[in-house]
């Protein structure tokens, strides 16, 4: 876990993109996705990795789309290097437990969010408009507070700065009604049969991000899945509604960051070993809890 990869750069592999955390590659038909150990905060990627960050990311969204697949089917071709096609076997060690090999889908142009409890920009929300992203909600909610039900909040993806939270009506006009349906009702199923596993192993999911995509010509679910980059874990012991809740994520790099003011643009400053230390233990420590 020591070993830090914040970059790969495979010679005879083509490079798609490089994303704030993973690096894409296009092999043959399919995309390699590597997760880094690369750490963003406030949209803008740190120059300091977290060790083993890209290893538990990759472990966790294979877990988990293993716990969904009877939900939906998901774009993963392999996890095992000895798999992969001939180019890439050579970067076995780079690869092992932080890549898949998966299949070459169409993103859905909106993020499909859903709330289960009430919490960051929603909570802000709800403060200034009683609603969160155009619903209604009971007067008198406090932060962290179960909502009666889980929302379904989209948003749209921002190429750069922050995604912007739409209502439903709006994806119909992106996605068309059929697509936009699917998506949603894929989103509240993996988000409660995903809390209910959860729960069991005494977290709670307060929200959640995932991405889908076309496959021949059928909804599938890509990228990462409920990790603690794309979602909200609360320990239930230590739950308390009424005020903000500790998450497993990186929100000890947040508050470090916070505390020494710096403005939130590039470049970002590196982060003292305490910071990643600490940062790297919280990702291990839901790790274990989840897959467990």
């Amino acid at each position: 876990m020591n070993h830090v990869i914040v970059e790969t750069n495979f010679k005879d592999v083509k490079l798609l993109r490089r994303g704030k955390v993973r690096d894409i590659y296009e092999v043959n038909n399919y995309l390699l996705i590597v997760a880094t150990d690369r750490v963003s905060a406030f949209d803008v990627v740190l120059p300091t990795g977290i060790p083993g960050k890209g290893k538990i990311l990759t472990q966790i969204s294979l877990f988990w789309f293993n716990q969904v697949k009877d939900i939906i089917e998901n774009h993963v071709v392999s996890a095992d290097v000895a798999q992969f096609p001939e180019p890439l076997k050579k970067y076995k060690d780079i690869l092992e437990g932080r890549s898949m090999l998966v299949r070459k889908a169409k993103p859905l142009a909106v993020e499909c969010i859903v709330r289960g409890y009430i919490t960051g920009s929603g909570w802000k929300d709800y403060q200034k408009t009683g609603m969160i992203c155009g619903i209604k909600l009971p007067e008198g909610l406090v932060e962290s507070q179960k909502l009666p039900e889980p929302l379904y909040t989209p948003s749209t993806k921002a190429q750069q700065g922050h995604d912007i939270n739409i209502s439903f009506e709006e994806t119909v006009k992106i996605l068309g009604e059929e697509t936009a349906k699917k998506a949603r009702d894929f989103s509240v199923a993996i988000y409660k049969k995903a809390s209910e596993i959860a729960e069991k192993k005494g977290i709670i999911i307060a929200d959640t991000k995932m991405e889908f995509g076309f496959f021949n010509g059928k909804l599938i679910i890509i990228d990462e899945l409920l990790t603690p980059d794309s979602s909200r874990f609360w320990s239930i012991k230590d739950y308390s509604p009424g005020k903000p809740q500790d998450s497993y994520d990186k929100q000890i790099v947040r508050d470090y960051l916070i505390s020494i003011n710096w403005n939130k643009k590039p470049p970002a400053p590196e982060l003292p070993e305490e910071i990643v230390k600490k940062t790297a233990e919280r990702y291990e420590e839901i790790f274990r809890i989840l897959t467990s």
